[in-house]
C-alpha cells in the first residue's frame, strides 16, 4: 500500500469521508452529493423516510382517536341528542284546575219553583296533566285545546324548575290547538322553539316526543315519520285536520301538547294522540295545520277585541297576508291576499307573534303597515273597531259577556252561556225586532255566541239589510218562580 492510499484510507476524527463508501456516510451524506457512487443509497432513504413518516402519521391518528378523560360524551351527542338539548329548554310541563259542576237534570225544574231559594250541588274540582311548548321569547305556549279547555287554573313548570301561572289567550276547537301567555312579573325571556317549513317531511325520518307523560315531567322518546297524511278514527270529538302525522315514538298520556320534532330540532307536529288498539301508535297535527290555527286564533280581534278583518300566516319568514275578510277595515284601507308586511308602525316584527302584538297594541287602534307587493312598497293605514261597537253598529244593541260567576247566577245564567243584552237602542234594528233588554243571545244564525267575537265573527260578515237569525232565552221571576222562555228573534243589520 503506498503512503498516498494509506493517507487517503486514515479517518479524521469528528469527520466522515464523503467519498469512503461505508453505509454510515452514505446514509448521513448521500443526498448531499452528486457523485455516481451514491445515488443508490439516496433512492433507499427515500423509501425508508417515507414509509417512516407514513408510519408517524399512522400513530398520531391512533392517538387523537383514543378516548380521552372528560370527552367520552361527545361520542354520544349525535344529532338525537343534539337536537334534544336544544328544544328541551322550550317544551312545558302543564298543570291544570277544573272546577265541574253537577249537571242535575231536574235542577231547572227546582230553580224555577223554589227560586232564590233552590240551593245547587257544591262543584268538585279536577286536576289534569298536559304538555306544550314555548314559540315566543315572550311566553307563548303552545298545547292542545282539550289539555286546559275549562280550567280554572292552569300552572306551567320549566325544565329548569320555574313555575309560572298562564292564563289561556285563545283556542281553536276544530284543530284542537290552543295559546297560552306565561304570567310573569317583570320583563323575563324565553327560549322558543323553531317552526319546520309547510310539509317538510320525509317518510321513515327521524322524529321526536317530547312531553310529561304521566306527570313524569320532561321525558324524550324517539321514533320514525310512519306516514305524512293519516286519518286516524279517534275516540274523541272529531278534528278539522288533514293529513295526521303518524309515530311509533312513544305518545302516552300527559305528553298531550308536546312537540313532534325533527333532528333538526324544529317543530313538526304537536302530539295530540295515541291510537289504544295499536300498540306503538300515535298522531300529531302537522305544523301546516298548526300554523293555519295560529293565524286564525291569534289575532287582533282576540288579543285586542279589536277589528281588524285579515289573517297573517303564521310561522317562519315572510309574514304574508293569507286573507282579507270583505268590508274589513283592513279590506277598506286597501290590505290585499299574500301582501308580505316589512313594518308595523315603522318597526320590523321578527315574527308572527310580534306582529299581531304589534298591531294589537297600536295607539287609538290606528295602524300602519308597511307591505311588499309586486316588487314595490307601499303603506296602508287602517283603524280598526272595537268588537262592542261593532256588535253596536250591526243589531242597534249593547251586550256585555257573561265571564264572571256571580253576574251570571244573580241573572240565572251559566258563564260563557251567552251575552246578555245589556241595552237597547231606540229605534234601531234589535228594538223594530223585538230584542228585549235582560236577554241572553245565545247563537247567531246556529252558531254559538259565548262572547263578543264570536258575534262580531258573525256579524262582520253581515252586508247592510241583510237578516241574521238570534236565539234567545228570556227569564224572569214571577213570585217565588222563574219562568224561562226560549225563542228566536230575527234582526236585520245595518
Amino acid at each position: 500500500m503506498s503512503s498516498a492510499q494509506s493517507a487517503a484510507n486514515r479517518r479524521v476524527p469528528g469527520r466522515e469521508s464523503p467519498g469512503a463508501g461505508n453505509e454510515r456516510g452514505e446514509r448521513r451524506f448521500g443526498v448531499l452529493t452528486a457523485s455516481p457512487g451514491v445515488v443508490g443509497n439516496a433512492k433507499s432513504f427515500g423509501q425508508y423516510g417515507v414509509l417512516r413518516l407514513v408510519l408517524a402519521a399512522l400513530w398520531c391518528e391512533a392517538l387523537s382517536a383514543a378516548p380521552r378523560p372528560g370527552l367520552e360524551a361527545d361520542v354520544r351527542r349525535d344529532a338525537t341528542v343534539e337536537a334534544v338539548e336544544r328544544v328541551m329548554p322550550s317544551v312545558v310541563n302543564i298543570a291544570t284546575a277544573t272546577i265541574v259542576e253537577y249537571n242535575d237534570p231536574f235542577g231547572q225544574m227546582l230553580r224555577e219553583f223554589w227560586g232564590p231559594y233552590y240551593q245547587r250541588r257544591q262543584p268538585n274540582t279536577q286536576y289534569s296533566l298536559g304538555s306544550g311548548v314555548i314559540i315566543d321569547e315572550n311566553g307563548y305556549v303552545l298545547t292542545n285545546l282539550h289539555v286546559v279547555r275549562r280550567a280554572g287554573a292552569i300552572r306551567v313548570t320549566l325544565a329548569d324548575g320555574r313555575e309560572f301561572e298562564a292564563k289561556p289567550i285563545v283556542g281553536n276547537t276544530r284543530r284542537d290547538v290552543a295559546l297560552l301567555k306565561l304570567i310573569t312579573r317583570g320583563v323575563e325571556k324565553f327560549k322558543a322553539v323553531s317552526f319546520a317549513m309547510d310539509d317538510d317531511l320525509f317518510l321513515g325520518e327521524t322524529v321526536l316526543a317530547l312531553g310529561n307523560p304521566f306527570g313524569l315531567g320532561g321525558s324524550v322518546s324517539r321514533g320514525i315519520l310512519s306516514s305524512k297524511n293519516r286519518r286516524p278514527p279517534l275516540e274523541t270529538e272529531p278534528l278539522d285536520v288533514a293529513d295526521w302525522l303518524q309515530t311509533d315514538a312513544a305518545i302516552n298520556p300527559g305528553s298531550s301538547g308536546g312537540p313532534l320534532l325533527n333532528l333538526r330540532g324544529e317543530l313538526i307536529g304537536l302530539n295530540v294522540a295515541i291510537y289504544r288498539q295499536g300498540h306503538g301508535i300515535g298522531f300529531a297535527i302537522p305544523i301546516k295545520q298548526v300554523t293555519e290555527a295560529l293565524s286564525e286564533i291569534f289575532i287582533p280581534e282576540v288579543t285586542q277585541s279589536a277589528w281588524f278583518g285579515a289573517r297573517i300566516k303564521s310561522g317562519p319568514y315572510p309574514l304574508a297576508v293569507a286573507e282579507v275578510e270583505p268590508e274589513s277595515p283592513a279590506a277598506k284601507a286597501g290590505l290585499q291576499k299574500g301582501d308580505v308586511i316589512a313594518q308595523v308602525n315603522g318597526r320590523r316584527p321578527k315574527d308572527f307573534i310580534q306582529c299581531t302584538e304589534l298591531i294589537s297594541a297600536s295607539p287609538n287602534l290606528e295602524v300602519t303597515l308597511t307591505v311588499q307587493r309586486n316588487g314595490e312598497r307601499r303603506n296602508i293605514g287602517a283603524r280598526m273597531i272595537p268588537l262592542a261597537q261593532l256588535v253596536r253598529q250591526k243589531l242597534g244593541a249593547s251586550v256585555q259577556e257573561l265571564d264572571q260567576d256571580q253576574l251570571a247566577e244573580k241573572l240565572g245564567f251559566r258563564r260563557g252561556e251567552g251575552l246578555l243584552v245589556a241595552d237597547v237602542e231606540q229605534g234601531g234594528p234589535a228594538e223594530r225586532a223585538d230584542l228585549q233588554r235582560g236577554s241572553l243571545i245565545t247563537a247567531m244564525d246556529g252558531q254559538g255566541t259565548p262572547d263578543l267575537l264570536s258575534a262580531a265573527g258573525a256579524l262582520a260578515r253581515k252586508r247592510k239589510g241583510e237578516r241574521v237569525e238570534l236565539l234567545v232565552v228570556t227569564r224572569r221571576q214571577r213570585g217565588a218562580f222563574l219562568q224561562t222562555r226560549q225563542g228566536s228573534v230575527t234582526v236585520r243589520v245595518r
